[in-house]
């Protein structure tokens, strides 16, 4: 967050906004929310999207960030690859229309492949059904010598700056 947007936040009383990273991925205030089956984002999504944003104003030096689309194991794995990789185009594009430098994004899909939680029950299958935002390179360089697709399927489009 800038500087000015920090004075800003006292000023007003507000409580600057912190950014964390849990295993590896940026932990967020809440889930992104889509339309069952669809990578349409509903508008609950809005704050979310907002708050990836600032995190990225705030960390000029992360040149990529790896948006993951995650489903549970339930149905056709073909199915759930294609709806993973078409929420994380999804988030990708809602980003871009927020501002965001296409070439700081790389939408991965993983459908069912990197679960959580058991899928044998339907707590554990919400919890499967995730996006997650991990720092793939920094200052132009991939994190850890490791790829930057992170063993995911990368969705054309959005292509990442090198």
């Amino acid at each position: 967050m800038s500087v000015v947007l920090v004075a800003l936040a006292v000023a007003l009383g507000a409580a600057p906004v912190t950014y964390a990273l849990e295993g590896g991925a940026l932990k967020l205030p809440g889930p992104l929310v889509f339309e069952v089956g669809k990578a349409t984002l509903k508008p609950e999504s809005d704050a979310v999207l907002d708050f990836v944003k600032g995190y990225l104003e705030a960390k000029p030096a992360v040149t990529l960030l790896r948006v993951e689309g995650h489903t549970d194991s339930m149905g056709d794995p073909a199915a759930n690859q294609a709806l993973s990789e078409a929420r994380a185009a999804s988030v990708v594009a809602a980003l871009v229309n927020r501002g965001v430098d296409c070439g700081r994004l790389l939408a991965v899909g993983f459908g069912g492949a990197k679960p959580t939680s058991p899928n044998d029950t339907p707590e554990g299958r919400a919890l499967n059904r995730r996006m997650v935002f991990v720092n793939a390179a920094l200052r132009g360089r991939p994190i850890g010598g490791l790829p930057i697709d992170g063993g995911g399927k990368a969705v054309p489009g959005c292509q990442p700056s090198r």
